[in-house]
């Protein structure tokens, strides 16, 4: 393993059991396993922003959620900040679970809809740095969200009285309040307009920056991928074909599906 990396992963593997359906004979067939993940290895230095691009289906958001431990793999390794990510437990766990935090494709159906924004905003500082004195988290909270462009009358605001764009901006405060090492963002703008989405992508732009922030950007739209990427992985039926620096696979793609998809982006007429 390299002393460089953030976070390396090797050999990540998931499946999922799914029916096979009736035989018809009339019995039942034995439940089979899909492969969502196979053998997925990489690896993301401090500071990389590295974006995952693939069709639905192809295995991005099962990968995310293995990352940020949120489902557990069938097999492999994932190595964070040094420490097995995989076998942490107790107070190791706490501590590292604080370190990566994940911003979800539904802003609408990420948030609690029963707790005001600042409730929420806080909650991860309330979990993993329970010393803090209440006036200290309400201030970091207010402070995150002035930082994602809301003020401070949206603290004691709900979900519902926002708009999915900033919904989305008080997911993005939530991921970052504890000022994690690594962001794994699973399709962050999908749900958006095209117009809103664009503006969340310019605010990760900006958040990259001034937080100087590690970040895994999952999208199916090679688009999005190439504005806030520092390198690419291209996924297709749960293995990486092909990465590399994301100037170098767009303009020197190597493997066909890589070409597929850059030949698939919509050219404008002027």
């Amino acid at each position: 393993m390299s002393d460089q990396a953030l976070l390396e992963v090797r050999g990540l593997r998931k499946s999922f059991a799914v029916s096979a359906g009736v035989l018809a004979r009339g019995e039942r067939a034995a439940s089979r396993r899909a492969m969502a993940v196979d053998g997925v290895t990489f690896s993301v230095a401090k500071g990389e922003t590295l974006g995952i691009v693939g069709e639905s289906g192809c295995g991005k958001t099962t990968l995310a959620r293995m990352i940020v431990r949120l489902i557990e793999p069938d097999s492999g390794e994932i190595r964070f900040r040094g420490h097995d990510w995989l076998r942490a437990h107790g107070a190791e766990l706490r501590a590292l679970r604080g370190r990566i935090q994940m911003v979800f494709q539904d802003p609408v159906a990420s948030l609690n809809a029963r707790m005001r924004v600042g409730a929420m905003v806080e909650e991860p500082l309330a979990i993993h740095e329970p010393r803090l004195r209440r006036a200290d988290r309400q201030a970091r909270a207010a402070q995150m969200l002035q930082a994602v462009g809301l003020g401070a009358d949206s603290l004691a605001r709900y979900p519902h009285e926002f708009s999915g764009g900033q919904r989305q901006r008080i997911g993005i405060a939530r991921a970052l309040v504890l000022r994690p090492d690594l962001v794994v963002a699973d399709e962050p703008v999908s749900a958006l307009d095209v117009s809103v989405g664009s503006q969340i992508l310019e605010l990760l732009v900006l958040l990259r920056r001034e937080f100087s922030l590690t970040l895994i950007l999952i999208s199916h739209s090679l688009p999005v991928v190439a504005q806030l990427s520092t390198h690419v992985a291209v996924m297709q039926s749960g293995r990486f074909v092909e990465t590399g620096p994301i100037e170098q696979v767009l303009e020197s793609p190597q493997h066909p599906y890589t070409e597929a998809l850059i030949a698939a982006v919509p050219k404008l007429v002027v």
